[in-house]
């Protein structure tokens, strides 16, 4: 439950009582998921990481071919002046102008690439495009730290499970309520073991690692499909390059390319086909397929992300569990404490404890065995994988989730050195 309190509801959900501000989570009667209620703080911090380390948006427009880019923007231009003009002479226009406007347009578009990091702010279009739908940001997080979220939850079968029997010993022997709600330690246990320690520690032939960090290979590719497909896809850096129509910075820039005699029309009808294109995609498929290669989002970020230093990457997820992360570890503490109120409730305490405490341990460990053994082995999803127009369907690899790896050398020969790494 403490887990997915960090994700939902999108929206604060409750009475207002006592909820200090906006930004606060929880009120007297009311919640809302930590990272929604967070969500311009949280992408803020993502931003920086994003456009400080891993991308340039001068960097991304420049492997763009501009001669390219302005065929593909051409057909699309012609249909806007067509739909501006009457038709009676539009076609004639069209028909004079059409010699020189690849060449004229190649130009500035060329132009445009020397320019881009004044008409485009990359920081913008990241906070806005999670600030716009917060959903976003939450499913961001969810999928990069999927591992960690799962080890959050299963990790209470080997935590719980062993305080557990410390529990019950001391229950026995002196039954009080104040020992029943042992998920705070469980859970503050679990959330150290996902970050600490951010950089790989030698013990003999073991290595330590946090569970995000020694991750850091898959969570980039991951972190880089996401952003390329949902945050800084072609459609959406195209509508923020046009943003604000006449009022905006790519109406200014092509002013300046293409200064007086050149008439308002023409302009309007290039920024209208960048907003056209971009709502558009499927009309315009070629022009989006060449910019998502030639942008090559995925590959920077994941590529750079890969090598950032343990500490720096761990800002990546880290954000989600320190902002109320109290809160977590207190629910976890509170829900204990209504389990152990139902115990002494119900007589679980002083003559003929022993066998009842034995007759719980054993329901509870039946009980969380059986959700780990549907989690791990029956309910194994399937992923659709699209290659060449055909719908490929295989069964999902699961990751074990180790925070332990053993070094090559030491393994002996006779067993798969491959499954214990």
């Amino acid at each position: 439950m403490g887990v997915n309190m960090l994700f939902y509801p999108i929206e604060y959900w409750g009475t207002e009582w006592y909820r200090t501000s906006p930004y606060t989570p929880y009120g007297l009667l009311g919640w809302q998921g930590v990272v929604p209620c967070k969500t311009e703080k949280m992408a803020a911090r993502l931003v920086d990481i994003v456009t400080e380390k891993l991308l340039t948006i001068e960097e991304a427009f420049g492997n763009l071919d501009p001669n390219q880019l302005a065929q593909l923007l051409l057909p699309i231009i012609e249909e806007e002046l067509l739909e501006e003009l009457p038709k009676y002479y539009g076609d004639l226009i069209i028909r004079l102008i059409r010699p020189v406007l690849p060449y004229v347009l190649s130009q500035v578009m060329s132009n445009l690439q020397k320019e881009i990091d004044d008409i485009l702010d990359l920081k913008s279009v990241v906070l806005d495009a999670f600030v716009r739908d917060k959903k976003v940001l939450v499913e961001l997080f969810q999928k990069v730290g999927r591992v960690e979220l799962d080890f959050l939850v299963e990790s209470g079968l080997g935590f719980g499970f062993a305080l557990g029997l410390f529990q019950m010993m001391a229950w026995v022997a002196k039954p009080r309520p104040w020992t029943l709600p042992v998920a705070d330690i469980t859970n503050w246990i679990a959330i150290k073991l996902l970050f600490d320690p951010a950089e790989p520690v030698n013990i003999g032939p073991i290595v330590l690692q946090g569970l995000f960090e020694s991750r850091q290979k898959e969570v980039s590719e991951e972190f880089g499909k996401f952003m390329e497909g949902r945050v800084l896809h072609s459609g959406n850096l195209l509508e923020y390059l046009a943003k604000d129509g006449k009022d905006g910075e790519l109406y200014s820039f092509l002013r300046r390319q293409l200064p007086y005699p050149i008439p308002e029309f023409v302009l309007d009808a290039a920024v209208r086909a960048v907003v056209k294109a971009a709502t558009n995609q499927k009309d315009y498929p070629e022009l989006h397929s060449y910019m998502t290669d030639g942008l090559n989002i995925d590959e920077t970020l994941s590529s750079r992300l890969k090598v950032l230093p343990p500490k720096e990457f761990e800002d990546l997820l880290h954000p989600v569990f320190q902002e109320d992360e109290i809160i977590l570890i207190a629910v976890g503490g509170v829900l204990g404490a209504i389990a152990g109120q139902m115990q002494t409730a119900l007589g679980w305490g002083g003559p003929g404890a022993t066998m009842k405490a034995a007759l719980t341990v054993f329901a509870v460990s039946a009980t969380s065995w059986g959700y780990f053994f549907f989690k791990e082995v029956v309910e194994t999803p399937e992923e659709i994988f699209i290659e060449k127009q055909e719908f490929i369907v295989r069964p999902a690899i699961r990751r074990r989730n180790t925070l332990l790896t053993v070094t090559p050398e030491v393994i002996p020969e006779w067993m798969d050195g491959d499954r214990y790494q």
